[in-house]
């Protein structure tokens, strides 16, 4: 039996733990026998968490023989401690396979477990990840990242992906199939981290310059907008513009309206039900084809299947929706 190790340390996110521990404990082989021991362990039985706490049975002994060691995000930002660390160290060495769900990465970066590898996690937390362990590959846009003996992951549904992954590398399809229908999530999703980001371009400071440009950029995204015309209306030649403009915005003109383009057709994918090649005049994309592959360049994803995942239903079509 494979022996999957839950690390649980202090201000653990909740959804981060539960979900590996379900997922694994939900697999069953054809013969109905369970494949995966699950165990929860930590360097204390008192585990604090926001709202409850929690009573830990194992210790990091329990790492010590276990074949998958899962460490979930924690709330701080805080470092592990040197015992978790050492564990952790332990269990690689013996060739253990290890996983992070969310924040969990920077616990596996303390530890030295991503130097020189690719790695992942929440989208709001990449650019920390990255600051803080420069020997780490960053990869801000995908949902899990699988090393082969050390896998990282997204968010806190992320880590479902990753672990429906590891499942299906242990067992297979139909294994991990059965656990994917258990927590009614698909066995795989399309696309990557980068369509859950919100697309908004970084502020300019209030009575700048630049502001009233910039509305009038938001006011006029489905019309011909060029650098030309923004300049004019700043009242600065094109090469002063462009400058002052990288100076207050850390871009350039033309990617900010690009983003602001991008960030308009999500909005409409979301709350309207407009064909895509209208969506695609109303945000000022030359043509539908233009648009698509710019939106799958930045949002990760197709309109199609990003309109599939985030466009919400109406309170009556919500209610009519049965179980069974």
């Amino acid at each position: 039996m494979h022996t999957v190790a839950i690390l649980v340390l202090d201000d653990v996110v909740p959804f981060d733990l539960a979900a590996p521990f379900q997922l694994f404990s939900w697999a069953r082989l054809p013969d109905g026998h369970r494949p995966y021991r699950v165990r929860l362990c930590a360097e204390r039985p008192e585990v604090r968490t926001e709202g409850f706490g929690l009573r830990i049975d194992r210790g990091l002994d329990g790492l010590a023989d276990a074949d998958t060691v899962v460490v979930p995000g924690c709330d701080h930002s805080g470092p592990p401690s040197d015992a978790a660390v050492a564990a952790l160290r332990e269990a690689a060495r013996a060739g253990t396979r290890i996983a992070s769900v969310c924040t969990g990465a920077f616990v596996l970066a303390e530890a030295g477990l991503l130097d020189g590898l690719r790695a992942t996690t929440h989208w709001m937390a990449t650019d920390e990840l990255a600051r803080r362990f420069p020997a780490v590959k960053v990869e801000p846009d995908v949902l899990y990242v699988d090393n082969g003996s050390v896998l990282t992951s997204a968010g806190a549904a992320a880590g479902l992906d990753m672990c429906l992954h590891m499942i299906r590398g242990d067992l297979g399809s139909a294994v991990a199939a059965h656990c994917a229908r258990m927590s009614v999530v698909p066995l795989e999703r399309e696309g990557g981290q980068a369509q859950f980001i919100v697309h908004e371009n970084p502020p300019v400071p209030r009575g700048s310059v630049l502001e009233p440009v910039l509305e009038w950029i938001e006011d006029n995204l489905a019309g011909e907008v060029t650098v030309a015309a923004m300049a004019e209306r700043a009242g600065m030649s094109e090469r002063t513009f462009g400058r002052r403009f990288r100076e207050q915005t850390g871009t350039t003109p033309l990617q900010w309206l690009l983003r602001a383009r991008v960030r308009r057709a999500q909005y409409l994918l979301e709350n309207s039900d407009h064909t895509v090649e209208r969506i695609a005049r109303q945000a000022g994309f030359g043509s539908p084809t233009a648009f698509r592959e710019r939106f799958r360049r930045v949002v990760g994803t197709t309109p199609y299947a990003y309109r599939s995942a985030f466009q919400g239903r109406t309170v009556s079509q919500a209610s009519s929706v049965t179980v069974g």
